[in-house]
């Protein structure tokens, strides 16, 4: 786990020296700034978690610097040191948001009592956040979108797996929706009322993949201050989602697979292992048995989670579903930015449905959702698209070039076969390996004039 950051701001070079000695000593990563107006300058340039500040600065005091914090960046706390005489200002400050304030002289331990209780309702509103986040999801059935026989072949499979605890692997491109299908197994299963909680693997530094998964102790490693608890152990009961499981590293595949095969896991820095009772769902945009051959991926992990495996098909080959999928979006959209909009006109949904996708539903709802921003009327046509419009053109042009090369290419085959046959159409067709008919309907096509 990311050690927590703290930024000392006092005039008095003795006391930031001192804090950020203390602090240090605790794993903590401690910045220095003598007055607000550096402060500021740092929380520019890089986030910190905790803002110690003396109360009285000469170039302002801790007040200002708290209403610039709390502008900023909300979720940081801000701490204040304050003398005597200041203490009435100090508590009118924890009413525009500070989490606390210390007299001077102070203490060691309370400086870093206070400190840890401040992380810990900073740790307790990020997972408030994150329960309110997966309970505004709701994604379920109701969020997959489409009516095509590939969406129900998938749907088909969901059904089958959904009642078992068997570990399902996800494949599929990038935006195709794994995740909105992972979550359907979990609100199908047994494990429905539990906790659903996914994870992506390659958004986790690599040095943080085990802690984050598995959980440690304190005193694991510098930052470690008390023992936390894995996601794994988070997900008790429910359904973890290892997203982009092949950036899982090697030496960690091997717990990873202990894990499935065990159901216990080891934290960091800890010699008790831990029971888990949960469901793995894990996805992926890669072939893992081609990452098996490079060595990328455990072989056994491989055959473990791919128990059953689950293809979501891209959009270009679901074009049916992308009708049902533009309304969806305007819905949702229209809640979100305050519009009215109806329905895309029918040349621009022709244009949308030819489109590739190469970002797959991503794509597609990102493009619906600038389009309406950009629209002014009740209509979505194709002038919303603006960016989409220019890629559109630049694909039609391309395939224009195309056309046009495949063209002068049949025109001329034609006209050399029927000199190499001496304009005799049978033959020509022969050479060509096209029946009679075949070949005058070409010739009729590109413009060859038929002579008897």
């Amino acid at each position: 786990m990311q050690p927590k950051s703290i930024l000392v701001v006092d005039d008095e070079v003795s006391v930031r020296i001192s804090l950020e000695k203390v602090l240090s000593k605790e794993g903590y990563i401690t910045k220095t700034a003598g007055s607000g107006n550096d402060a500021i300058k740092i929380l520019s340039k890089v986030p910190v978690d905790i803002v110690l500040s003396d109360l009285k600065m000469p170039d302002g005091d801790g007040l200002e610097l708290l209403r610039a914090v709390k502008k900023k960046t909300p979720t940081t706390e801000v701490i204040l040191l304050t003398g005597y005489g200041t203490v009435g200002t100090a508590v009118e400050a924890m009413k525009e948001g500070a989490y606390d304030f210390i007299t001077k002289p102070f203490k060691k331990a309370v400086i870093l009592s206070t400190i840890e209780r401040a992380i810990e309702r900073q740790n307790l509103r990020q997972e408030n956040t994150y329960l309110k986040a997966q309970l505004g999801k709701g994604k379920g059935y109701n969020e997959i979108i489409g009516k095509s026989q590939a969406l129900k072949d998938v749907l088909v499979m969901v059904e089958r797996v959904a009642p078992l605890i068997t570990t399902v692997l996800i494949t599929g491109a990038s935006g195709t929706g794994k995740e909105l299908i992972a979550q359907a197994i979990h609100k199908k299963s047994p494990f429905a009322g539990k906790r659903f909680v996914p994870i992506n693997c390659g958004a986790i530094p690599e040095n943080l993949v085990e802690s984050e998964l598995f959980g440690h102790v304190r005193g694991a490693f510098t930052g470690a201050l008390r023992d936390k608890k894995g996601l794994f152990k988070v997900a008790e009961g429910g359904t973890i989602f290892l997203d982009e499981i092949v950036s899982v590293p090697l030496n960690l595949q091997v717990k990873l697979l202990r894990a499935i095969d065990q159901k216990e896991i080891l934290p960091v820095g800890s010699t008790n292992p831990e029971v888990i009772d949960v469901r793995i769902v894990a996805a992926t945009n890669k072939n893992l048995a081609t990452e098996v051959e490079k060595g990328n991926f455990r072989e056994d992990l491989y055959y473990r989670l791919n128990v059953v495996g689950i293809n979501i098909p891209p959009l270009k080959e679901r074009v049916e579903d992308i009708p049902e999928l533009i309304n969806h979006f305007i819905k949702i959209y229209n809640a979100q930015l305050g519009k009215q909009i109806t329905v895309v006109d029918e040349k621009t949904l022709k244009t949308l449905m030819d489109y590739p996708w190469k970002g797959n539903v991503r794509e597609l709802e990102n493009a619906v959702e600038r389009a309406m921003i950009f629209c002014d009327s009740d209509i979505l046509t194709m002038q919303d698209f603006t960016q989409l419009s220019s890629e559109i053109a630049s694909l039609q042009k391309l395939n224009g070039d195309l056309k046009s090369s495949v063209r002068t290419i049949e025109q001329e085959s034609i006209l050399k076969a029927l000199q190499a046959a001496g304009n005799d159409k049978s033959k020509a067709a022969e050479i060509l390996g096209l029946s009679l008919s075949s070949l005058y309907r070409k010739m009729s096509e590109l413009g060859i004039e038929l002579k008897n």
